[in-house]
């Protein structure tokens, strides 16, 4: 049976889980499909908004692969930021989406990795689209995804699925979801980290808006986006009764 690692006794920091984030989603376009849907995207504006960057990561890949511009990750989680900030070359923002500021600025702004759905109220998702809208030059792109509600991906959010990986301190870790609530298009769910023993590290609750497409062009149209193209999977295909996810590309006019 697995032991404690006796690391763990000395706690499990905001930076240990920034970098553990790192260790289970690294941003990979010839690995990832949705990573290379972004990339291509990013590569060809001259002035990126990363909308909760995050780690940096993507951007990080673009400074790597050439991209001369202007690159900028705003996001509001302090220690996240922290180990963004490895690359100084990059501008980097503590703040939400509705705190973004900035006035016709940037040709593509963007929310990967799902963090569009970290945008619970009706309130909070009218005052992020308006100010990404208004952070966009005229002609300007944002491109973001979505889980598609159909799919009920929280059916699958329990300690049965974890994820067993060795963080960068070579220590072995489980890391699983659980779904405390589903009501009203919110799903409100657990994030344990924990040692193979199961001495539990960190756990934290969250939750996630899971929006219809139908109400999703709504807000779109209602914030002053025209909606360029919605996709129901990363290979550009239509949305249909198999979708997973709601990959949209608006444009301001």
């Amino acid at each position: 049976m697995p032991t404690d690692d006796p690391r763990s006794a000395s706690g499990f920091t905001d930076a240990d889980a920034a970098a553990l984030y790192d260790v289970l989603c690294p941003w990979d376009a010839r690995r990832w499909p949705g990573d290379a849907f972004y990339e291509p995207l990013v590569l060809a504006a001259d002035a990126v908004l990363d909308v909760g960057c995050g780690t940096g990561a993507m951007l990080h890949a673009a400074r790597r692969h050439g991209h001369t511009g202007r690159l900028t990750g705003l996001d509001p989680d302090r220690a996240s930021l922290e180990r963004a900030r490895r690359r100084t070359d990059v501008e980097w923002v503590p703040g939400t989406a509705a705190e973004a500021a900035w006035d016709a600025e940037f040709a593509l702004a963007v929310m990967t990795g799902h963090a569009f759905q970290c945008l619970v109220s009706d309130d909070e998702l009218r005052a992020s689209l308006a100010a990404v809208r208004t952070a966009l030059r005229p002609g300007g792109r944002f491109a973001f995804e979505t889980r598609h509600p159909q799919a009920r991906a929280w059916e699958r959010w329990s300690p049965e699925h974890a994820t067993e990986v060795v963080d960068a301190s070579g220590r072995r870790l489980r890391v699983w979801h659980e779904t405390l609530s589903v009501g009203d298009g919110v799903v409100t769910f657990t994030e344990t980290t924990a040692t193979p023993g199961g001495r539990v590290l960190r756990r934290a609750t969250t939750a996630l808006r899971f929006l219809e497409p139908a109400a999703l062009d709504a807000l779109l149209r209602a914030a002053g986006f025209t909606v360029e193209a919605v996709y129901g999977d990363w290979a550009r295909g239509p949305v249909t009764a198999e979708s997973r996810e709601i990959v949209t590309v608006a444009r301001r006019p």
